[in-house]
C-alpha cells in the first residue's frame, strides 16, 4: 500500500509562484506515472501534469510554460512548480500514482493512490 503527502500549496497573487511537494510512503517505481491533478469548487477534476518515472513530464495546455512537474527518486517525492499563478488556477491539487505498469495519462480512473489534496488559492 502507497501513501501520498501533499504539502506546499497556500495563498498567491497573480503572477506569483508556489510549489507543491508529494512524498510517498512507498517505491514510486511500483508506478509507471505519477500525476498532479486539480479540482476547482463546482468543477469536475482535470489532469494538470504527468511524468513518467523515468522522467519525461507532460503537461495540460492550460498549464504548458508555467508549471513544472519533477521527480525526485531518491526522495520518493514528486513537484509541481506553479509560476506565473492566475486566478484560474484557485483548486485542490491532488498528487495520484498509477500503481501499475501503464501511464493512465490524464485518466482519472487509472490511479490507484491519491494524496489528500492542497489548497492553492490565487487573487487577482
Amino acid at each position: 500500500q502507497v501513501q501520498l503527502a501533499e504539502s506546499g500549496g497556500g495563498s498567491a497573487q497573480a503572477g506569483g509562484s508556489l510549489r507543491l511537494s508529494c512524498t510517498s510512503s512507498g517505491s514510486i517505481y511500483n508506478s509507471r506515472c505519477l500525476a498532479w491533478f486539480r479540482q476547482a469548487p463546482g468543477k469536475e477534476r482535470e489532469g494538470v501534469a504527468f511524468i513518467y518515472t523515468g522522467g519525461t513530464p507532460h503537461y495540460a495546455n492550460s498549464v504548458k510554460g508555467r508549471f513544472t512537474i519533477s521527480l525526485d527518486a531518491a526522495r520518493k517525492t514528486l513537484y509541481l512548480q506553479l509560476n506565473d499563478l492566475k486566478p484560474d488556477d484557485t483548486a485542490t491539487y491532488y498528487c495520484a500514482a498509477d500503481g501499475t505498469n501503464w501511464c493512465p495519462e490524464f485518466e482519472i480512473a487509472g490511479y490507484k493512490y491519491w494524496g489528500q489534496g492542497t489548497q492553492v488559492t490565487v487573487s487577482s
